[in-house]
């Protein structure tokens, strides 16, 4: 399927999800994601999901991660949509969040990470495919970001949706994830 048609398809599909049937599948995304034997994380990205966009609730995961490790240093991405680029920025409970462009909560203040410092990135996406490239929002603010992360940096996607066997149309640049969590099954794709 290519890129742009997966995007039109996936983003209505997620649309037609009720509240119910996405905190259902939120619920069994965490399971899974407990399941998993994962090395001990440092520093972790995640990000603030978008309600109008029906995103998976990635507060379940990053609270968990925290209560596994409350040292754990956890940033949000910065955008800036002149350029299509974002920045890690450390948070605690502390930070104010304000909405910006296209409904994204982002961090006021704090202080900006090297992404060769981030051990672990939730990535947004609305699907992927069986080899673990995903089809995002368009604007390419992931990839560039995941470039500069380190070979050892987990990027992991949630998806509402199993993946499709191919995305064609991918880029150059388009970075695969490792893992893919979705509410039946966890997909590794090229985890070290």
């Amino acid at each position: 399927m290519l890129k742009e048609e997966a995007r039109i398809l996936y983003r209505k599909k997620r649309k037609a999800l009720s509240f119910a049937e996405r905190a259902k599948s939120d619920d069994l995304m965490l399971i899974q994601f407990q399941k998993l034997d994962l090395p001990f994380i440092h520093s972790l990205l995640s990000f603030w999901p978008i309600e109008e966009n029906n995103e998976p609730n990635t507060h379940l995961f990053t609270d968990y991660l925290e209560f596994r490790n409350p040292a754990l240093s956890v940033s949000y991405p910065r955008t800036d949509f002149s350029n299509n680029n974002m920045e890690a920025v450390q948070v605690d409970v502390d930070t104010p969040f304000q909405l910006k462009d296209h409904n994204i909560r982002e961090p006021l203040g704090g202080t900006v990470i090297n992404p060769a410092t981030i051990d672990m990135v939730l990535v947004p996406l609305l699907i992927c495919d069986k080899m673990g490239y995903r089809v995002g929002y368009g604007k390419g603010f992931y990839d560039k970001f995941l470039a500069g992360v380190s070979e050892d940096c987990i990027k992991i996607g949630f998806s509402y949706f199993e993946p499709i066997d191919k995305i064609e149309g991918k880029h150059d640049f388009d970075i695969p994830l490792n893992i893919c969590i979705t509410p039946q099954n966890v997909y590794v794709f090229n985890f070290s």
